[in-house]
């Protein structure tokens, strides 16, 4: 089960990022984490960046409202989404599948 957080402002969740993955994709869970695979390499902000895009599109917000606020360097990762709500971001995983 994904830990969703309702903050002020939107909700955290935790992530575990596969970078330079063949086929970049959102689904599934690891370890209480949301699966994100990138295609960009773990270098310079390269796949932290990717990741954000990525939840961004999937969530149907801006890139700009989705921030990385924990675990920059590690595959696991903490994000906070702005302006959304806890049982949006549980929906999106439910749809999944």
């Amino acid at each position: 089960m994904i830990e969703i957080r309702e903050t002020k402002d939107g909700c955290v969740f935790p992530v575990r990022v596969t970078p330079k993955a063949k086929k970049p994709s959102i689904g599934g869970e690891h370890d209480g984490a949301l699966k994100v695979a990138v295609a960009a390499p773990p270098e310079n902000g390269k796949a932290n960046s990717a990741v954000e895009a990525s939840i961004a599109k999937w969530l149907g917000t801006s890139k700009s409202s989705v921030e990385i606020t924990a675990g920059l360097t590690s595959r696991v990762k903490t994000v906070h989404v702005q302006g959304i709500t806890k049982d949006t971001v549980a929906s999106a995983i439910h749809d999944l599948g």
